[in-house]
């Protein structure tokens, strides 16, 4: 989805150039021992990664340090290829046949359980790796998957939105936060990278993060997964010497994985702030969502995705402020009833 600034959107911003491994790094003249001329050869038959592990994108180290467990999770719930996983990972694809081998993970082909509406819905971290908007990728660049949570659908087929809690942070002293690359954020403008931070599983079902800006700016969001929704809240703590105001928020509840709903048009979508909701081309099925201090909803068809975007009141220097908010599905035809329902979010 687009961020909505008051000033002209930026054009996307490539990646940044990645200098070659070891560059500027003083380097042994050639060898004239013949060992030295099959090194060619050897890097073309044992491929292996170049830089040491600790080198590795943060993300892929975080995969690797629960291999099973993100394996399973792209596998069997997200329905990865192997071709699709294999770079998450930051392995071949015959090295990571050889971890399932190894961890004993077996993807299966069963479909997956529809939950219903009297058991709790399926919310599982989002693994990166497969872009999770269908359009609109130029605007954003290099997603990080530590604030996207997948929702599975109540009807089964392993159905499920991706829901970016949050997309974006705005401020009186700028753009704070920005969950991809396109818009530079103020740390972008000072060359500082602002790393991924996963999700904290719980044992009954919900997830949590908590992320510190350079400036002491800190934030945070919970999951709770209810029969038939998810409860959200997110949070944000002051931790500068100055009053933040214009705390704007962007929350994209992206479609591409439900199937019916994730047509690239603005057909059957409703906005009745503080609801976004879209219905099915399939049935009288619906995916709403909601916040309380709603600054906006609205929807992006190229994504395409949904919003209800949040305003975090003004926070004094020490002060924690928090909205809350959450994601329902509804199956039926008295959608004017779900819409009034809006408005009841968890205490």
């Amino acid at each position: 989805m687009a961020l909505q600034e008051s000033q002209p959107r930026q054009e996307a911003r490539n990646g940044p150039v990645m200098e070659p491994i070891g560059a500027g790094a003083r380097r042994p003249a050639p060898s004239s021992h013949p060992l030295y001329l099959l090194l060619p050869l050897l890097v073309w038959l044992y491929p292996g990664p170049l830089s040491a592990e600790g080198e590795l994108p943060l993300e892929v180290r975080a995969t690797r340090a629960d291999l099973a467990y993100w394996l399973d999770n792209m596998l069997n719930f997200h329905r990865f290829s192997l071709e699709e996983a294999a770079p998450v990972c930051g392995k071949s694809v015959a090295e990571l046949q050889d971890s399932l081998a190894v961890l004993d993970v077996k993807p299966s082909e069963a479909p997956l359980e529809p939950t219903g509406f009297d058991k709790p819905l399926k919310v599982l971290p989002y693994p990166g790796g497969r872009h999770p908007r269908i359009g609109f990728l130029n605007g954003a660049v290099e997603p990080q998957r530590g604030t996207k949570a997948s929702v599975f659908l109540p009807w089964g087929d392993g159905d499920y939105v991706v829901v970016d809690l949050p997309e974006a942070i705005f401020s009186n002293l700028g753009l704070l936060f920005l969950a991809h690359t396109h818009v530079p954020t103020i740390w972008d403008k000072q060359g500082v990278k602002i790393e991924n931070v996963d999700w904290t599983r719980h044992e009954d079902g919900s997830l949590t993060f908590r992320r510190e800006l350079p400036n002491g700016v800190r934030f945070g969001s919970k999951m709770v997964p209810k029969p038939g929704e998810v409860e959200m809240e997110m949070w944000l703590e002051n931790g500068t010497f100055e009053v933040l105001t214009g705390l704007r928020t962007q929350v994209c509840v992206m479609l591409k994985g439900a199937k019916g709903f994730n047509e690239q048009t603005r057909d059957r979508k409703t906005l009745a702030s503080p609801v976004a909701a879209v219905k099915s081309a399939e049935a009288d099925r619906w995916i709403l969502v909601a916040f309380d201090h709603c600054g906006r909803v609205w929807e992006n068809p190229p994504v395409p995705c949904i919003h209800s975007d949040p305003v975090f009141p003004d926070a004094g220097p020490g002060e924690r402020v928090s909205v809350k908010g959450r994601l329902w599905f509804f199956e039926g035809e008295d959608i004017e009833g779900e819409l009034k329902k809006g408005a009841q979010f968890p205490q």
